[in-house]
């Protein structure tokens, strides 16, 4: 299927409104070549992780985006932002269908904990004792 690629005003006030590419230009948030560049990195991160997550056995179900500008002299680009996690991303697995994101804690299905490690443990960047394993040697006194 076709990626769908939606823009939205950040603004805690005003709910996170979706806009148009239009209200964008107009208002002066983006150049109509910003607006291509970032859906040109948009469409290539998501078949990016859309294949990452599903050889992982996990359907990446939609995620959000933050794009900014770095500035290098003269030059102005536009980068991805923000961090990639399954706070701004919704995850399933493949078979159960079960969520493994933030809406675990949004429709108060607990283990929110147990389903980010099942997440991190799939990645590989969990080691296989768990987040203890994490925290360094213990010390001895």
């Amino acid at each position: 299927p076709r990626s769908i690629v939606e823009y939205y005003y950040k603004s805690d006030e005003l709910g996170d409104p979706m806009v148009l590419e239009e209200h964008i230009t107009a208002f002066g948030w983006a150049t109509p070549q910003e607006l291509d560049e970032m859906l040109s990195m948009s469409i290539r991160i998501n078949d990016f992780l859309t294949g990452l997550f599903f050889a992982l056995g996990i359907k990446l179900i939609d995620f959000k985006l933050e794009f900014g500008r770095l500035y290098e002299g003269e030059e102005v680009r536009i980068v991805l932002a923000d961090e990639i996690n399954p706070d701004n991303c919704r995850l399933w697995d493949v078979k159960t269908n079960e969520k493994l994101d933030k809406d675990r804690f949004r429709r108060d299905l607990d283990r929110v904990e147990e389903a980010y490690q099942e997440v991190a443990r799939r990645l590989g960047i969990l080691p296989e004792g768990g987040p203890r394993d994490l925290q360094g040697p213990d010390t001895i006194q």
